[in-house]
């Protein structure tokens, strides 16, 4: 029990037989303990030194125990101050520690980025470091919510770029990124830019700039607020070779400027949809319909074009441009 506050055994057990009595000697002590006396001496010795026992001038010595509940005070106190101590001590530590783990040096191929503040970040500086193309895989969720920093797709940096003609992009959206409410309006805009952009399933958050960076997140590293910025290294390679892959056998969104009177915007939108695989759900979610709803808007299409089944209505609005 004594322990818990820094009491060795000897000390606490003479402390307790000083207890009864309202003074006692060594010799006194030693009989009720049998303890030997130099060893009581040592424990009294230190026992004044933290203040639970007092001495008496005169020969011989006497001396006198703290009140049990004062003593107990004095001694938690003490421990919670040299606890607090250590904490603080454990918490400069902790800090080296984590730097230690996260802070890359320039020639390290893998630097690990915490918080959706500064991943958010180094999205941005990934894309403002290239000169020829930034490569990406388009996936929520994200780690700052849509519009917060104008982002919400082509984000700022990405619609400057293709403004000012100097870098290119090529974008593969994740099917539940498009499905996401007004999504494709934003994707049509960079289209509209000069962004090459495609749908498929994607497992990662990406981007890519040139082949000299790279930022990387999973949907288990959005959970801990974590992403990877790879460089130059196998690593990186192997990044660039999943996005070229992916980006082949992704379906193209190459929006025409075709102005047939047949269609209109809503209708464009809803074969985009329709194009990426989305559902009826997933499209009666993005445009606030109803199931029936979207069945009548596509059926009216197929009528339209002439087509029998979804696949049919999709090649034929690719072939006219519509998609």
């Amino acid at each position: 029990m004594w322990e818990t506050v820094g009491i060795p055994a000897t000390e606490a057990q003479v402390y307790e037989a000083l207890i009864p009595q309202a003074m006692s000697t060594v010799d006194g002590l030693h009989r009720r303990t049998l303890i030997k006396p130099a060893r009581i001496t040592r424990a009294l010795t230190d026992l004044i030194g933290r203040g639970l026992v007092t001495k008496t001038p005169g020969r011989p010595a006497r001396y006198t125990a703290l009140a049990p509940s004062l003593a107990g005070s004095v001694l938690i106190a003490k421990r919670e101050y040299e606890l607090g101590k250590l904490q603080h001590y454990l918490n400069t530590l902790e800090e080296s520690f984590q730097a230690g783990l996260t802070t890359a040096g320039p020639a390290d191929p893998v630097e690990v980025i915490e918080g959706a503040t500064r991943i958010y970040q180094a999205f941005v500086r990934i894309q403002r470091a290239a000169r020829h193309e930034v490569r990406a895989f388009d996936k929520p969720p994200y780690f700052v919510p849509p519009g917060e920093h104008g982002d919400d797709g082509p984000n700022l940096e990405e619609r400057r770029s293709l403004e000012q003609g100097q870098v290119g992009y090529r974008v593969v959206y994740d099917q539940e990124s498009v499905a996401l409410p007004g999504r494709l309006e934003n994707i049509w805009d960079g289209i509209r830019r000069g962004e090459r952009a495609r749908v498929a399933g994607v497992p990662v958050k990406l981007v890519i700039s040139d082949r000299t960076e790279a930022i990387i997140s999973s949907p288990a590293d959005f959970e801990r607020g974590l992403a990877y910025i790879l460089r130059p290294s196998s690593l990186l390679d192997l990044a660039g070779g999943l996005f070229e892959a992916t980006f082949d056998r992704a379906l193209p969104l190459n929006r025409g400027d075709s102005e047939d009177a047949t269609i209109d915007e809503t209708d464009r939108q809803l074969l985009g949809l329709l194009a990426t695989g989305a559902t009826d759900e997933v499209i009666a979610r993005t445009f606030g319909w109803s199931i029936r709803t979207v069945q009548r808007h596509l059926h009216d299409i197929m009528r339209q074009v002439g087509a029998q089944t979804r696949f049919q209505t999709g090649m034929e609005a690719v072939r006219r441009g519509w998609v």
